[in-house]
């Protein structure tokens, strides 16, 4: 007895002993136009800042377009020399499945209508009508581009732009989280302008990374509409009740989702899109999709073509009274 009682005795120290001391590591700073705040728990102080600042410098090298020498910049600018990076080809393909399974309301090519309407890395005070709306129509439509077996990308006509601020935001943080499994971290949140990425759980504390979903108001209003566990999953959200523009002369507003089958914004009755999947820039370019689509033909594509992905819809309904639709696994994962 006394012998079982000391090899027992003796697992608890070695348990006691080689317990790890968790660390909630943490980076946050400005990037892509916005901030970024990414948490990961080890057993010791690590900092990835290095790695992290080489992700952003990739990708806005590749995909940015408000730096004039990136590759998307050069290509908008007629340069068919430029050999796209795996990042690039990446975005471009994942975005060809989203335009198909959409039937066109997900484009990236609707590059000159976000400028056009003053969205893009420039200001515009060009007038929009039918006749200029029109005149730029020619240029968006996902059949209009292509990519050669070297890399290369095709446009039927030089002036289009690709634009992929809707969908690349979520990529970038893809590839935060392989740089952390990389290093075998097994648990993080990785946050981008809103926009999530979770692994695991928040082991320090015992409970599920969570994450809250705004409301549709202002900016001096800001709460939740909803708030969620998430685990190894990713989330984004896309809305118009921030992102939008008044013409001075006019006091219209108008909201930065354009619809690339009319090339006018879309100024619709869903506020906004949460989309819940297995990687962020899938999440990134349904939520961006969802808000041009009709919510009928929303509910229709989450039922019949994408069942693994969630959504949580905000809406008005004829009366203009405020609703809110959401899949079956979205409502599992709210927080109770």
């Amino acid at each position: 007895m006394k012998n079982i009682l000391l090899v027992v005795l003796v697992l608890i120290l070695f348990g006691c002993e080689t317990r790890p001391n968790l660390v909630k590591n943490q980076n946050t700073g400005p990037a892509l136009g916005t901030s970024y705040a990414i948490q990961y728990i080890s057993d010791k102080e690590l900092d990835f800042q290095r790695e992290i600042d080489s992700v952003f410098t990739v990708f806005n090298k590749s995909m940015s377009t408000y730096i004039p020498d990136s590759d998307i910049s050069k290509i908008n600018g007629g340069d068919t020399t430029v050999i796209v990076d795996q990042m690039f080809r990446d975005v471009f393909f994942q975005s060809q499945v989203i335009n198909i399974e959409t039937d066109g309301y997900f484009d990236p090519t609707v590059g000159v209508l976000v400028d056009a309407w003053g969205f893009g890395p420039e200001d515009s005070t060009m007038k929009m009508d039918s006749t200029r709306v029109d005149s730029l129509m020619q240029y968006v439509g996902w059949r209009h581009i292509g990519l050669t077996r070297d890399f290369r990308i095709t446009k039927s006509k030089p002036e289009i732009q690709f634009d992929f601020n809707a969908i690349a935001k979520g990529y970038a943080i893809d590839r935060l989280g392989r740089m952390l499994d990389k290093h075998q971290i097994k648990n993080y949140l990785v946050e981008v302008g809103g926009e999530v990425l979770a692994k695991g759980t928040n082991i320090i504390s015992g409970k599920p990374w969570t994450v809250g979903i705004d409301k549709p108001n202002n900016f001096m209003k800001r709460g939740s509409a909803a708030v969620v566990n998430l685990k190894d999953k990713a989330l984004a959200s896309s809305g118009n009740y921030r992102k939008f523009r008044i013409d001075p002369e006019t006091g219209e507003k108008y909201v930065h989702t354009i619809d690339p089958k009319t090339g006018y914004t879309k100024n619709s009755n869903v506020l906004s899109a949460t989309v819940v999947a297995n990687s962020c820039i899938q999440a990134d370019g349904y939520a961006t999709a969802f808000m041009a689509m009709d919510l009928n033909d929303t509910k229709a594509l989450l039922e019949l073509k994408r069942k693994e992905l969630d959504a949580f819809i905000i809406y008005l309904d004829e009366e203009g009274t405020m609703k809110n639709f959401m899949t079956s696994g979205f409502e599992a994962i709210l927080a109770k």
